[in-house]
């Protein structure tokens, strides 16, 4: 299927294109309950999917989408800022880090978490709110042009140097809500309760402008940004428990409490390093899993980030409250996390989602891959999900994890979210409708994404966003920052 003959339509669609509605003809396209359909009429009006016609010819003034069209992904675990990072944090000068000794004349040598967090929070002290716009806005535009239509960000850089709230104390809240609106994606604004360093440590250096004090003063800083997109229909704002030994036990209820008074969702950081594992079961004879679980964090709302390093107690705890897990193995392998049993998980009950988290690349079919491939390295079987699976990760339960069930589906009455892949590339070549979805899953890479429309909005045509140049945005947003000080 080269589809080189198709016309890619054009320049991307505007507010007015929304509201008069559009008409998309697929090539090829994945319909429910989970098959590659040919000639699919998709008709638009208002953000949301009015007919889905398999089988006929484009109609005149129809864009036409060539290859395969897919919903658009969920990007469920996203710390946007992070993204500068990236090739600046694979190796580190010899640092005092937690429960490591280090030789103060020891050369520089590989990063690992505990360093690369270093870099982190040096980075997360220079930001200000016109550079976290900057950085955040060209990041979320690389994920739209990877096929991402919905992100979640996990938000805790809240405060000003040295933790003092801004006139505006959620004003870096808003900058990454614009951003997501510039870049054209919906966003689940996931604000983050980040009150200690380290289980029984106060916060210090960078940590203080993640901090509110307590989890009271948290919820009431956080409600204010819930009431201002109380009517926003491409914004949820969630919350989030950082982590068990960001947030002390006590203080989760009132986080859980937000979440359910706003029906909105709950994610938290969950067994990522063994060290994180082996202090909180030291501290409260306990594991992550068991703490979140007796403070009423987790539960269908609930999305356990990582889930690495789990006991056989967690696996039914996580699946018997029918939590969501997202993985993220760009992250996990980069820093050395380690390979989540996502079989296991689902197998418990525990729908599976993905995530970019440290934006070490913005590919979420390598994510979706790789939780296939990461087990096939574990167990030394294949076939432990169909394609069907892999893509339900990438769209439904991605969404739903992050507060929009009603996307995810190339369905009538849907979000039209429309996410188009070449079948042309030197990556995708030869494939046929009856393993389009396949290659496309173990082959194709974001730059075989052409097309993208998310909520009507076209926002990718022929691989270029419409905010133009993203490499020169992400470029020049990084350039910005105050490296010297960091």
């Amino acid at each position: 299927m080269s589809g080189q003959d198709l016309e890619d339509g054009g320049p991307a669609t505007g507010a007015a294109d929304r509201e008069a509605g559009q008409e998309y003809w697929c090539e090829l396209a994945w319909l429910p309950p989970g098959q590659v359909a040919e000639g699919v009429l998709v008709r638009v009006a208002e953000g949301r999917i009015t007919e889905v016609t398999p089988g006929v010819v484009a109609p005149p003034g129809a864009v036409r989408l060539a290859g395969l069209t897919l919903p658009g992904f969920a990007n469920a675990h996203s710390h946007a800022f992070h993204r500068a990072l990236r090739g600046r944090a694979q190796h580190a000068p010899a640092r005092s880090a937690p429960g490591h000794a280090v030789d103060a004349i020891a050369p520089a040598g590989p990063s690992d978490f505990w360093t690369w967090r270093e870099r982190m929070y040096e980075l997360a002290s220079v930001l200000d709110p016109d550079a976290y716009l900057a950085l955040a806005r060209a990041t979320y535009a690389e994920m739209a042009l990877a096929g991402i239509t919905c992100v979640g960000e996990f938000h805790y850089l809240h405060h000003g140097p040295g933790g003092v709230p801004y006139d505006e104390p959620n004003i870096m809240g808003h900058a990454l809500i614009q951003a997501a609106r510039d870049a054209g994606l919906r966003v689940a604004l996931l604000d983050t309760c980040y009150l200690t360093g380290g289980i029984g440590a106060g916060l210090a250096g960078p940590q203080t402008r993640f901090g509110d004090g307590d989890a009271l003063r948290w919820a009431a800083r956080a409600d204010e940004l819930a009431a201002a997109y109380a009517d926003a229909p491409d914004v949820e704002i969630g919350a989030a428990v950082h982590s068990v030994r960001a947030v002390p036990p006590e203080q989760m209820p009132v986080v859980a409490e937000f979440a359910h008074r706003h029906a909105g969702p709950l994610h938290t950081h969950l067994a990522e390093q063994r060290a994180e594992v082996e202090a909180c079961v030291a501290a409260y004879y306990a594991t992550p899993a068991q703490v979140l679980h007796d403070r009423g964090v987790l539960g269908p709302r609930t999305t356990a980030v990582h889930a690495t390093h789990l006991s056989d107690v967690d696996f039914a705890l996580l699946g018997g409250s029918s939590s969501h897990v997202c993985l993220c193995p760009t992250t996990e392998r980069d820093l050395a996390d380690g390979i989540g049993p996502a079989r296991r998980l689902a197998d418990a009950g525990c729908p599976i989602t993905l995530g970019s988290d440290s934006q070490a690349v913005i590919d979420l079919l390598e994510e979706a891959r790789a939780v296939e491939l990461g087990e096939r390295v574990t167990t030394n079987r294949r076939g432990h999900w169909d394609a069907a699976g892999l893509l339900c990760m990438l769209t439904a339960d991605g969404n739903a994890a992050l507060g929009f069930p009603d996307a995810g589906f190339l369905l009538p009455g849907a979000r039209a979210d429309l996410v188009s892949i070449r079948l042309d590339t030197p990556r995708t070549a030869g494939a046929a409708p009856d393993n389009a979805a396949e290659t496309v899953l173990y082959a194709a890479t974001a730059a075989d994404v052409h097309s993208v429309v998310a909520g009507g909005r076209r926002v990718v045509a022929d691989g270029v966003h419409e905010l133009g140049d993203v490499g020169a945005l992400l470029r020049e947003a990084i350039a910005a920052i105050p490296w010297e000080k960091a």
